[in-house]
């Protein structure tokens, strides 16, 4: 539990999301997630190059799980492919948090992940988009 709590308090690639701030850390994509009926809400903001996430940002308020698994899985995705992350199941944040809080919490602590996937699949669709265009 001290783990996650580090993660909670001391939050990974947190940080702010603000119009000033894209000069430092250009999204490429940034996503919404959330469980609005327990209040747990994060904003994402990923960099990609050569489709492997080279940057994570966000934003979030909720619960220890929701911002801490967020936080875990921030660390784990830098440096994924968007393949790699697409092929993600839950146990990947089972495996680091443990399955008795996972499974009390799945959407809490699947936020995070969740939220990923969102935005690759997102940014998938408007580069078929422009692909389409040209």
């Amino acid at each position: 539990m001290d783990f996650i709590l580090d993660h909670y308090e001391n939050p990974r690639n947190s940080g702010s999301l603000s119009d000033e701030d894209k000069n430092k850390h250009r999204c490429d994509i940034k996503q919404n997630g959330g469980n609005p009926g327990c209040g747990d809400i994060v904003t994402i903001c990923l960099q990609f190059e050569d489709n492997v996430i080279t940057d994570f940002k966000f934003e979030g308020e909720g619960c220890i799980v929701s911002q801490a698994g967020t936080s875990i899985i921030s660390e784990v995705v830098i440096g994924k492919s968007k393949d790699e992350i697409l092929a993600m199941g839950p146990e990947i944040i089972t495996d680091i948090i443990g399955e008795e809080l996972a499974l009390s919490r799945p959407k809490c602590s699947t936020l995070g992940i969740s939220t990923v996937k969102l935005a690759i699949r997102e940014l998938e669709k408007e580069e078929t988009k422009k692909q389409a265009v040209s």
